[in-house]
């Protein structure tokens, strides 16, 4: 089990009081792509109007830049192919003697896209001198440009609207003091906004954005009420692993999985709109983070941490101690179906463990619907008779015992066939439900219908997740080659060590490699034949799930047990939508 202020060796942990790099520094890698080596181009475009599908082009002006160093410039005037209108002259003082001799739009593309190359695009209010050079290309009959682009207006009114009465271009470089003035003259405005561009990368900086995919992301994240708390995913890597949110005291808020912990993270300041991500991070001091070598060490790691630490934020994972079973009490005279909590050596069939009291109930519901076994919790044994037959059994919904009529070995058929449908062929069960959920349709009994729907959903969902856990358990051990060139091996269906990428011996056989014990390992593994427990549950079927949607990508090199399920496949019914915004009331079980 894991101690809820331990912070991993290998991390970084970033406070409200500062940073700190850990002993591990991260790679070259990890920087994405740095600003420093990013190539921009600031564009700025001179207009005969505001709209790029009926106006034209009169000036074009570019500046190419690189580590903050000015690698070259381009301007031309256009001719547009009309009159220039008054207030255009007025505005830019271009004029139609200068425009007269200066050459199409056709002519100056080949030259400006080589300029523009593949670098990023810049622009004060960018997405108006993109559509004018999109329409052009259009018109010419060119493919689109589509450039990753960066809005020095957006990046203004996030970083320093407190600063300025508005984020105009001519106010921002009297206020900030620019070297260049803007003159509404395409060039002239493109050195403007590439001094711009260099005061708004030191402000962004201040919020640790070091990395092109950060800055194309700073304008929604800059405006977070929590924006000054971006300074906490400065050291993030660019790696899959978990990361941590955790408040003042140290205590956990919330664990998460991330491919890429940095993006994942930053999104919680802009794309994230979840009703409690709000208050999480108003709580949030500090974010701790686990790089993990594959998303699969990275999912069954974040399983085992919920389990643990049952961060407050966390709803999946949480509850996994109230997760109740279904068991059948085999060890009685006349077995039943209970939905139980613990585990008990009683010789009971235990189906589970479940996600919730209501899909355990589901299934009882499912499997008394079609298997007609006693329901009365009184203890009945053979030979001895109640004073008065139990509810169903006076309903006719069960051949309870206590109605009388009913021999200890007609009964026993009733439960091999309930242990038959929970076990082995599940289309026992499954199929009578089907039908009669289709009889009722057709009956336009659309209520009873939907009630079957629920009760087949709940067993279908039931029986698979219970297949994926026993086929786990019953594989002793397994030994994969992961997409990554890493490799992993799961004891009973638990991650229990991994190897780095890196060359294997002659033979493939990465025994002779040195292996990484995965952190937060189980105290007990689970038992082929025995039922899972709870505290495994969530995690065997993270693991099975992760292998099955990689298994195209999987190269299996040991095998220990058995490997596939020798269950059928249980197709899944999913449960129909409740219309309008409540959940639909539940009818009571017959």
């Amino acid at each position: 089990m894991l101690d809820p202020e331990r912070t991993f060796d290998s991390d970084v942990v970033v406070g409200a009081t500062g940073a700190r790099r850990a002993a591990t520094q991260g790679s070259l890698e990890d920087l994405g792509d740095p600003l420093v080596d990013t190539t921009f181009v600031v564009v700025d475009v001179e207009t005969t109007g505001g709209s790029p599908g009926t106006d034209r082009l009169t000036e074009v002006g570019a500046v190419r830049l690189r580590g903050g160093v000015v690698e070259g410039t381009f301007a031309t005037l256009v001719n547009p192919g009309r009159a220039l209108p008054p207030s255009i002259t007025v505005l830019t003082g271009i004029t139609e003697s200068m425009v007269v001799r200066a050459p199409r739009i056709e002519t100056v593309l080949p030259s400006l896209l080589e300029f523009i190359g593949d670098a990023v695009v810049v622009g004060h209010n960018v997405r108006f001198d993109l559509g004018f050079l999109e329409a052009a290309l259009e018109r010419s009959g060119r493919p689109p440009l589509r450039p990753r682009s960066v809005c020095t207006l957006a990046l203004a009114r996030r970083l320093l609207r407190d600063e300025v009465p508005n984020c105009k271009l001519g106010t921002l470089a009297e206020r900030l003091r620019l070297p260049h003035r803007p003159a509404h003259r395409a060039l002239d405005d493109a050195l403007a906004t590439a001094d711009l561009l260099h005061v708004l990368l030191e402000r962004a900086g201040r919020l640790g954005v070091r990395g092109l995919d950060d800055l194309l992301s700073l304008p929604g994240m800059a405006g977070h009420p929590q924006a000054a708390k971006l300074r906490l995913t400065d050291r993030l890597p660019r790696s899959p692993g978990v990361y941590l949110f955790r408040d003042g005291r140290g205590a956990v808020l919330y664990v998460g999985k991330a491919t890429n912990l940095r993006a994942r993270v930053r999104s919680y300041f802009s794309s994230d709109d979840r009703r409690k991500v709000g208050a999480l991070l108003r709580e949030t001091a500090r974010i701790d983070h686990k790089s993990c070598p594959s998303t699969l060490e990275a999912e069954v790691l974040e399983a085992r941490l919920i389990r643990d630490l049952l961060p407050r934020y966390n709803r999946h994972g949480t509850n996994w101690q109230r997760s109740p079973y279904v068991k059948l009490t085999l060890g009685e005279d006349f077995p039943r179906l209970a939905v139980v909590r613990q585990v008990r050596d009683d010789g009971g069939h235990y189906l589970g463990p479940l996600r919730s009291r209501s899909q355990a109930q589901q299934v009882v519901e499912a499997v008394e619907s079609v298997v007609p076994l006693r329901r009365c919790r009184q203890p009945v044994r053979a030979g001895t008779a109640r004073p008065a037959p139990c509810t169903s059994a006076q309903l006719g919904v069960s051949t309870c015992p206590c109605a009388g009529g009913t021999t200890p070995e007609e009964y026993a058929q009733h439960v091999r066939t309930a242990l038959r449908g929970l076990t082995s062929d599940p289309a026992v069960l499954v199929e009578p439900l089907r039908r009669r959920m289709a009889d009722l349709a057709a009956d336009h009994r659309f209520e009873e219908a939907a009630l079957v729907r629920e009760r087949l959903a709940g067993l279908t969902r039931a029986l698979q997740r219970d297949a994926v856990l026993h086929a786990s358990v019953d594989c002793a051990r397994l030994v994969v080659d992961l997409p990554d060139g890493g490799a992993a091996e799961l004891r009973h269906g638990v991650l229990w060590q991994v190897w780095a990428p890196g060359p294997t011996p002659l033979g493939g056989d990465r025994s002779e490699l040195a292996a990484r014990a995965v952190e937060v390992r189980p105290e007990r593994l689970p038992v082929p034949g025995e039922p899972v427990p709870l505290e495994l549950a969530d995690e065997l079927v993270t693991a099975a799930a992760w292998l099955t949607r990689h298994a195209g990508d999987l190269r299996v090199v040991d095998v220990d047990g058995v490997l596939a399920s020798p269950w059928p496949r249980v197709e899944v019914v999913r449960p129909v939508p409740a219309a309008g915004d409540g959940a639909r009331r539940r009818p009571r079980a017959a």
